[in-house]
């Protein structure tokens, strides 16, 4: 059993930054990739930041503004958000697979609400 914790959301003002964290927890979990993706309302799932056995990746449009950090392999990954925009308003989800599975594990997501 996979569960994951985020933690994090809330609002901001645009211009703002926040912080969210992603921990991974279960017995003998290891993770193998995780990453946080996003949902804004109207659109499809999309993919911020992930890293794990195949390198870190981002998306173009916003590698720069955000920044993805784990520590070493860790079960935990954090995203980093700067210069929120109104349009960064979003359900962040974090999402997981570990070693022992090839199911991708999903958290429940947080919100993010940037004000103008």
């Amino acid at each position: 059993q996979v569960r994951i914790w985020e933690l994090g959301g809330g609002s901001v003002e645009a211009g703002g930054s926040l912080n969210l964290s992603c921990i991974a927890s279960g017995s003998r979990v290891r993770v193998q990739d995780i990453g946080w993706y996003r949902q804004i309302p109207g659109k499809r799932r999309e993919l911020i930041g992930s890293t794990g056995n195949g390198g870190t990746r981002y998306a173009d449009d916003l590698k720069g503004r955000f920044t993805i950090f784990r520590e070493d392999f860790d079960n935990a990954l954090y995203l980093r958000m700067n210069s929120l925009k109104p349009e960064d308003t979003a359900v962040y989800y974090c999402s997981v697979q570990i070693f022992s599975s090839t199911n991708v594990y999903w958290g429940q997501g947080t919100q993010v609400t940037v004000s103008s």
